[in-house]
């Protein structure tokens, strides 16, 4: 088989601002205004802070080792083509494949998390019982909300990159200004309640909550995904990455805190939204209770819309390259954006409300172990082109590379561990397998489809034709 050659270019549309908020509002989607409690119970405030300051450096980490790659090698798709490079056909489809399942048991998560918000806002929002999954009822006032989300965050995907990024800004400023408030009432109001500064729960409480965060801080590879797009220098590029990681870490970092001078972790986890019931607390007040949920509204729109970008691009990438059918490859004409593949993840998004409450689990249990195998295999990556290519062009250079990526190896092999059979947090039988088999397979189908996987040499000269492009 032959590499096409690509149907279409994608413009670079975005600026310093459009990239660090389209990370920033991928990372800081709805998980902490429903987690915050259970941290705080989990640990206590000092703990989940150390846990989240633990968690934040293991993700800078491989954020940092994202950045040299991103500034040497500003392509779209990312993993796509660091692993390319490095790794070959067969290791670059694995880690795309990997990172692509991540991406969209995000969009999936968002899609279910819409409804989950709206029904906490809005009184008798459940209405319709359909059906009933896991035991959990599935309304149809859920699935029509999900839907229509849906078909809104693909609608607007599919028009174009540049108003997609705007629509994150302000999603994003909504969001800290959401936050400062919190900070703001605490510091003002808080009343500091007396418990452990563990919690009693020591140090396997702090471990508990950090194991988390990984999940918590994805949404900073949507920065290399969208490098083929981006205006800006590559140095630029690859330092962007590990500022967003820092902020999203101080946003969590300060949320806890402020939540913690409110009101205990028992009376938070009692809560289906612990930021929003901390806000209330805060004020005394209902209202601004519910402007808080409305925040959390606003982290499911931003994560949502971040990550069907990223995926979208990811599954673009592999088309351009025949490891997916080649139709996925497409460039609008008019609005410069890989339709088709958006228009596959908005369709995908749109069946997760059918599964009801239940799927928020699975999508984020399964979809991690596919988060933390890409970067596993992008860490791997990073190592074989130091050792195979010193001298390449590297603007976003770090020093002690060989240091820093042996520490992001040991922390990425760490991560895949947990998921796995034997570990406490081990993924569960049969859902959560069940997914991460039919995406394996899914992957598979679609390969044969394409015609199989390139050879060495066929990749080699699709690499160089997309560097001479850009």
């Amino acid at each position: 088989m032959s590499i096409t050659t690509m149907t279409g270019e994608l413009s670079r549309v975005l600026s310093k601002r459009d990239v660090f908020v389209l990370a920033l509002g991928a990372m800081i989607g709805w998980g902490w205004i429903v987690q915050t409690g259970y941290f705080i119970d989990q640990s206590g405030v000092t703990g989940a802070i150390s846990a989240f300051i633990l968690g934040g450096f293991m993700v800078t980490v491989v954020s940092l080792i994202y950045g040299e790659l991103a500034s040497a090698m500003p392509f779209v798709g990312g993993e796509h083509v660091y692993s390319m490079r490095a790794l070959g056909p067969a290791g670059s489809f694995a880690c795309t494949w990997a990172i692509i399942f991540g991406y969209i048991s995000v969009v999936a998560f968002e899609a279910v998390a819409l409804p989950s918000a709206l029904a906490y806002i809005v009184p008798g929002f459940n209405v319709f019982e359909l059906w009933t999954v896991a035991g959990q009822p599935v309304y149809g006032t859920w699935v029509a909300t999900g839907v229509i989300g849906s078909v809104v965050i693909t609608y607007l995907n599919y028009r174009g990159v540049r108003p997609a990024a705007q629509f994150q800004a302000i999603l994003a400023l909504v969001i800290t200004l959401a936050g400062l408030t919190l900070l703001l009432g605490a510091l003002f109001n808080g009343t500091s309640p007396s418990s452990p500064p563990l919690a009693g729960a020591g140090i396997g409480g702090v471990f508990t909550v950090a194991i988390m965060t990984p999940f918590m801080f994805v949404g900073f590879d949507v920065i290399p995904q969208a490098a083929g797009e981006a205006d800006v220098s590559p140095k630029l590029l690859g330092g962007l990455i590990g500022l967003s990681v820092a902020c999203a870490a101080a946003f969590y970092i300060a949320v806890i805190w402020a939540a913690g001078q409110v009101a205990t972790g028992a009376t938070l986890v009692e809560s289906s939204l612990p930021a929003a019931t901390a806000m209330e607390i805060a004020f005394d007040s209902v209202t601004i209770g519910r402007i808080m949920a409305l925040a959390g509204l606003a982290g499911i729109l931003t994560s949502w819309n971040g990550f069907v970008l990223g995926a979208s691009r990811a599954i673009y990438a592999m088309a351009d390259s025949n490891m997916l059918p080649e139709r996925l490859a497409t460039i609008h004409d008019d609005h410069d954006t890989p339709s088709t593949a958006i228009v596959l993840v908005g369709g995908l998004a749109a069946l997760a409300p059918l599964f009801g409450e239940q799927m928020l689990v699975w999508v984020v249990n399964a979809g991690g172990l596919g988060m933390v195998t890409a970067w596993l295999l992008v860490v791997v990556s990073f190592l074989v082109l130091r050792y195979r290519n010193p001298d390449f062009d590297r603007p976003f250079k770090l020093p002690a590379g060989y240091a820093v990526g042996a520490l992001g190896l040991l922390l990425t092999v760490f991560f895949v561990g947990l998921y796995l059979p034997g570990s406490p947090s081990a993924l569960a039988w049969p859902y959560e397998w069940a997914m991460v088999g039919g995406w394996c397979l899914l992957g598979v189908v679609l390969l044969a489809v394409a015609g199989g996987l390139p050879t060495r040499t066929e990749a080699k000269a699709h690499l160089s034709a997309q560097q001479l492009e850009d």
